[in-house]
């Protein structure tokens, strides 16, 4: 079992394409698919994973071994995850420094750009989505969309810094919904 997920974690790393928000839905899949967890404790993790310092990903993995097979099944997670990151990068580095300005190299960047943010967009409506606020019309979904477009207001207009919207958003969503 901890092999098979060293493996999911590992294959998972090697196709990061765009960080760890666009691998959240995948993720997801595997811990649930796997019996890992269930789509709730996956949200809460989601929520935690992203509060907390470092990638969304490795939080996510860590999270998910963690709760699956303990401290062993975190570093196994942990391990899995980066451990692509870190052969390719020093591979991508090797080659980029070689052919960063040939002309399929900046367009294969260029053509990478929309599926990035089309799998963070995917990442946010499944969020959504799982923590169940996405068509009901009740206060708490009036009160999570006005936390999400005052911190997009924070983020965007004031240049306020993330981890002072993260820290107020955490702080409103415990006054709210403790």
């Amino acid at each position: 079992m901890l092999w098979e997920m060293f493996v999911t974690f590992m294959l998972i790393g090697f196709v990061s394409v765009g960080g760890g928000y666009s691998m959240v839905p995948v993720i997801e899949h595997e811990a649930i698919s796997r019996g890992w967890m269930n789509g709730e404790t996956f949200s809460d993790m989601i929520a935690v994973a992203g509060a907390s310092p470092g990638p969304i990903a490795t939080n996510t993995a860590i999270m998910v071994g963690y709760h699956a097979h303990g401290w062993l099944g975190a570093a196994v997670s942990a391990i899995g995850m980066t451990l692509p990151s870190l052969l390719l990068v020093i591979a991508a580095g090797l080659l980029f420094a070689k052919f960063q300005h040939h002309p399929m190299v900046e367009s294969a960047f260029y053509g990478l750009r929309p599926i990035v943010a089309a799998l963070i967009f995917y990442a946010a409506y499944r969020l959504l989505m799982t923590g169940g606020t996405a068509f009901a019309i009740d206060w708490k979904t009036v009160s999570f969309l006005a936390i999400f477009a005052g911190a997009l207001i924070a983020l965007m207009r004031y240049r306020v810094h993330p981890l002072a919207v993260i820290t107020v958003s955490g702080l409103v969503g415990v006054a709210l919904y403790a």
